[in-house]
């Protein structure tokens, strides 16, 4: 095993990173889907490999800031949940199938949006939150909270609910990092949780994530790959599909590929394809292929952008605030910077840590409590659409507890 750290160190060290055989692999992808790391860097993540092991858990392992993507995890989620107009009004769709296929094509809708090449979000420390609004064209809006209740091991909570158009959204993310020699594999546990609120007869639609690959770390361009069976199902109403997302292999395949079979009470009744990253099909057993999402569509490209409040008034564990010297310094390329900023906030972490267990203390969430093994808000929706609007804003937006 040390051979292969040690080939991988000298490869790194003697030569071009983007010069490889692996570079055959990623030959299809596009462009901003993959990474050349230059001297420098390389230099930096040859140094890391004598401390590295196959099947690794990398929780704690401290990553080089070049790699960060300048935000944290909490808001990265945001992304998964970029379209949620294609399920308002959902309830009024003619029968449980199409209600299942309009949350099958908002989940799958989520995924072709990311940062150029491979990145990895700031992980969010214990008590970190981040919260936003969307302002929607049909004059709604649409409210999000996302806070970190768990930090050994890490779970990330968050909540999206737009009363008026009668969509809600509770999950957790528990993010589990491996490294497997030229690549890290990020399990993404957890399950997302979607109600229709006008069809609240009908139970929640739960969806579960794909792994994330991160290929070429030692040697060979970088391209971020999603990988493994996703499950998404209504009890309720019988409806289900498992959809696949295909890794590419060394020989043969395209890269962001889909494939899964539409079921009704165990039945096939349809079958979704495509590419999540281009154009994604969906075919009837007894029908017509119909494109199901178009990521280069103005449909997908309109997105609503966040509201979020300038850092000096945020809160001190908000975000944007608490990694804001990070991220200045990431957008100025100052990694030394960048590291002494990264090093304050986990430092600061692991003194609180330490302080709340000198005292016999432990952390409570502010926003989430776990009930049966899931994470949910703290907070009780009014049946009324304009009242929730109201309570909503109110809960996600008070003063912090004293």
């Amino acid at each position: 095993m040390m051979g292969l750290f040690n080939q991988a160190s000298s490869a790194l060290r003697g030569r071009p990173r983007g010069g490889s055989v692996d570079d055959k692999q990623i030959e299809d992808s596009e462009p901003d889907e993959t990474s050349v790391l230059d001297e420098q860097e390389g230099s930096i993540i040859a140094s890391m490999i004598p401390h590295l092991r196959i099947g690794m858990d990398l929780h704690r392992v401290p990553f080089p800031t070049f790699v960060l993507e300048p935000r944290s995890m909490l808001e990265r989620i945001t992304d998964f949940m970029s379209h949620p107009e294609l399920i308002f009004d959902a309830e009024n769709l003619p029968n449980a199938e199409e209600r299942f296929l309009a949350v099958l094509r908002y989940y799958l809708s989520g995924w072709h949006i990311k940062p150029k090449g491979v990145k990895k979000p700031y992980n969010p420390v214990l008590g970190e939150f981040f919260r936003c609004r969307y302002k929607y064209p049909n004059d709604t809006e649409g409210f999000y909270i996302a806070e970190q209740v768990s930090h050994h091991p890490p779970v990330s909570a968050y909540f999206y609910i737009s009363p008026m158009n009668k969509v809600r959204v509770i999950g957790e993310l528990r993010p589990k990092s491996k490294f497997l020699g030229n690549s890290v594999s990020t399990v993404m546990e957890g399950e997302n949780r979607i109600l229709l609120m006008g069809k609240e007869d009908e139970g929640e639609y739960g969806i579960t994530m794909p792994s994330m690959f991160a290929r070429g770390i030692l040697f060979g361009k970088m391209v971020l790959e999603l990988g493994e069976t996703i499950s998404a199902k209504n009890e309720k109403t019988g409806m289900s599909c498992d959809v696949e997302f295909k890794t590419k292999g060394f020989f043969s395949g395209t890269y962001n590929a889909i494939s899964g079979k539409v079921k009704k009470n165990g039945s096939d009744i349809g079958e979704v394809s495509g590419r999540w990253s281009h154009v994604m099909e969906y075919k009837p057993k007894n029908g017509e292929k119909r494109v199901f999402f178009d990521a280069d569509s103005d449909e997908a490209k309109s997105r609503v952008s966040k509201v979020v409040a300038p850092e000096s008034e945020q809160e001190p564990n908000e975000s944007r605030r608490l990694w804001k010297a990070l991220t200045d310094a990431i957008a100025k390329s100052d990694m030394d910077a960048a590291a002494n900023a990264k090093a304050d906030v986990e430092n600061t972490q692991r003194d609180d840590a330490k302080n709340r267990e000198e005292k016999g203390e432990k952390h409570v969430p502010r926003f989430f409590e776990e009930r049966d093994g899931r994470w949910i808000p703290k907070f009780q929706c009014p049946s009324d659409p304009k009242e929730a609007t109201e309570a909503i804003q109110k809960w996600i937006w008070s003063s912090p507890p004293s």
